[in-house]
């Protein structure tokens, strides 16, 4: 599971994603080993201080941090991303939500793809504290021992707010056949610019003639 940038537009509040920003140090680049220097941390609420006569800065920080007050922002506080539902979209079927365990990781198989099936992955991401900078989506999968695919997608830079974003992957389609049909072992992760986990998944899922009833 895993592809290119495709997204839903977010809600109120604002998230910048990696096109004209992508080129910014708030990024990691695709070079796992590309090192990356950024300056000290800055909170929200000395963001929002500085340069308030700057007209044209007010609004491009207004336009980045949405609607939050820097009357209620602490002063220096960590990012916290929690990734609330994973969500299988497919053509002429209901939609397959994937709740993430409070501890630990799913139960076996997670879930069943038809094979030749297509299908799209959809994330809800609840971003709270503070700027999440570079949040990535990294997804690798093993049939028998063998690995079949290493994914990863940048999915962008996140203010908080209080409604959860939505990002939605490009479409895939499952393998089929005979030889495609069977157990897959997978391991999800989303993790930001400074390699912070936020959330770690080793999971199996099946392909199978149909979809689970």
């Amino acid at each position: 599971m895993g592809g290119t940038d495709d997204k839903e537009a977010p809600p109120s509040g604002s998230a910048v994603h990696d096109d004209a920003a992508s080129e910014s140090s708030c990024y990691a680049t695709d070079e796992e080993d590309t090192q990356i220097h950024l300056g000290p941390k800055i909170s929200i609420r000395e963001h929002l201080e500085k340069d308030k006569d700057d007209e044209s800065l007010r609004r491009w920080k207004e336009q980045l941090l949405g609607s939050v007050d820097a009357a209620q922002v602490e002063e220096v506080q960590e990012p916290d991303v929690k990734i609330l539902s994973l969500t299988i979209v497919s053509p002429d079927r209901p939609d397959i939500v994937l709740e993430i365990p409070n501890t630990g990781n799913p139960k076996a198989p997670w879930f069943t793809l038809k094979e030749g099936s297509k299908y799209n992955l959809k994330f809800s991401v609840k971003v709270s504290n503070d700027i999440v900078c570079g949040l990535k989506y990294t997804n690798h999968v093993w049939k028998k021992g063998l690995k079949v695919d290493n994914s990863k997608e940048m999915l962008g830079t996140f203010s908080p707010q209080p409604e959860p974003y939505t990002h939605v992957m490009p479409e895939e389609v499952t393998p089929s056949g005979f030889l495609a049909r069977g157990n897959y072992t997978a391991k999800t992760k989303f993790v930001d610019d400074d390699n912070k986990c936020y959330l770690e998944l080793n999971y199996t899922f099946d392909i199978q003639k149909d979809w689970a009833k």
